[in-house]
């Protein structure tokens, strides 16, 4: 079972921090810390398989411990400049919920990469976006994150005034202006489609259908996009809303959501709700397409495992008492279960700073009034969004240690799901990467 321990402490001996440990297990060993002197043997006289299996049993069969991303990634401003431009302003990014703006001239403000864009709904009820910057000196037109624009977007500094559709329609002093062909200073305006409910934005010139984007991410997780359509999100409706200022690189929570191998330690309410995640091993053949049952004796996926709400109308018997998580690259979460949704927004926003917006979805018939209490639903995932952030935030400041200049490691199990997302992440990137690896 253990046939490739030798080779993984040879390369473990290599690395100078794990050289130190090493050290330490061959003086009670009586061995130095070399190739030669760790052989089955000796691994058997002196105890130390049985402390691979008891700590690293899921290391078994593998010939190494898979890499993660160098220090820099985590740290340095270039690097986030590069994602910026790379992922953030050339992808489609989750930028909020269409039943946010659900009236003409409500508008929502979003920070999108290194632009803001305000998206307002106009009185076609069309969605559209547009980058936050008066045509005339640059000022901020939306100075809140939400509100109501009325009939039309008016910059808070000189009251130049734009239509609902970005056209300039009046400024100070127009009649000095007889001839300018207001077209030419229309708002910049950006690249807008909602999926089930969720508004996605892109600042590509050309950027890709959306749903060539998404589809692809959500059958790879399900198996079978039909299961997903069976959720109706567009239908579902916000029952609560937390926001986190996470002080941790967007990268470190991102890996953090697509493993379990941490769930046993930190998660003792989830792990309760759903015992698969107990397990160490659990990823290692990537995610279950078949989802992950909820605990016998607990009715439902909520704090207490007490509290029944009705299953979303849309699913069938067989979707009951069923967990799935995915990341929906680049800035969304779905989490989903039989009776609500859960839906994760992020803006990176430094190097070592991520804004978190959780919203958890119901149908509107479960949010009447005096039908249902749905905060026990809501607290199992608020202690989860705690326990997560605050294990991001444990790790950030070691990002820039000497001692992570070229990373860590991922064992078996958090390797199949982290190790394609660092394959996104890096063609995206392109020679960004390569630079800042040298």
């Amino acid at each position: 079972m253990y046939k490739s321990v030798g080779r993984n402490l040879r390369l473990l001996c290599d690395d100078p921090a794990a050289a130190g440990w090493l050290r330490w297990l061959s003086q009670q060993a009586g061995a130095q810390c070399g190739w030669r002197a760790w052989n089955h043997t000796r691994l058997g006289q002196f105890g130390l398989t049985r402390f691979l299996q008891k700590e690293a049993r899921v290391i078994a069969e593998t010939d190494v411990l898979t890499p993660t991303l160098d220090g820099a990634y985590y740290t340095d401003p270039g690097i986030l400049a590069a994602e910026f431009e790379r992922i953030f302003e050339r992808e489609w990014y989750y930028a909020g919920r269409a039943e946010e703006i659900p009236a003409p001239g409500r508008f929502i403000r979003r920070r999108v990469g290194r632009e803001t864009v305000v998206l307002v709904r106009g009185r076609d009820q069309a969605i559209r976006g547009f980058l936050n910057v008066c045509r005339h000196r640059g000022a901020q037109l939306c100075l809140t994150d939400s509100g109501e624009a009325g009939r039309t977007i008016r910059c808070p500094y000189h009251a130049w005034t734009y239509g609902l559709d970005g056209q300039l329609v009046a400024a100070p002093n127009w009649r000095a202006l007889d001839g300018v062909d207001r077209g030419r200073y229309r708002l910049h305006q950006v690249h807008v489609a909602t999926w089930e409910g969720l508004i996605w934005v892109s600042l590509a010139r050309r950027p890709g259908p959306l749903n060539e984007q998404l589809r692809p991410q959500v059958e790879a997780r399900l198996g079978d996009y039909g299961k997903f359509e069976r959720y109706r999100l567009g239908e579902l409706t916000v029952g609560a809303r937390a926001e986190y200022d996470v002080a941790a690189n967007w990268k470190l929570i991102y890996e953090n959501f697509q493993e379990c191998y941490h769930c046993r330690n930190i998660h003792p309410e989830l792990v309760t709700t759903v015992p698969q995640f107990k397990s160490p091993a659990i990823g290692a053949e990537g995610y279950d397409p078949g989802g992950y049952p909820i605990a016998a004796g607990r009715p439902s996926f909520s704090l207490t495992g007490q509290t029944v709400l009705p299953r979303l109308p849309g699913l069938l018997p067989a979707d009951d008492r069923l967990f799935y998580g995915m990341v929906v690259r680049p800035n969304c979460f779905l989490s989903l279960v039989s009776d609500h949704v859960i839906v994760h927004r992020f803006e990176p926003v430094a190097p070592d700073r991520t804004l978190a917006v959780c919203e958890w979805l119901f149908p509107a018939q479960t949010l009447e009034a005096g039908r249902y209490d749905v905060a026990d639903a809501v607290a199992l995932f608020g202690k989860v969004n705690e326990q997560d952030f605050a294990a991001a935030q444990w790790c950030q400041p070691n990002m820039s240690s000497r001692a992570y200049a070229r990373g860590g490691v991922l064992v078996p199990s958090e390797a199949p799901v982290i190790s394609r997302y660092y394959q996104w992440y890096t063609g995206l990137m392109g020679e960004a990467c390569r630079s800042a690896t040298g």
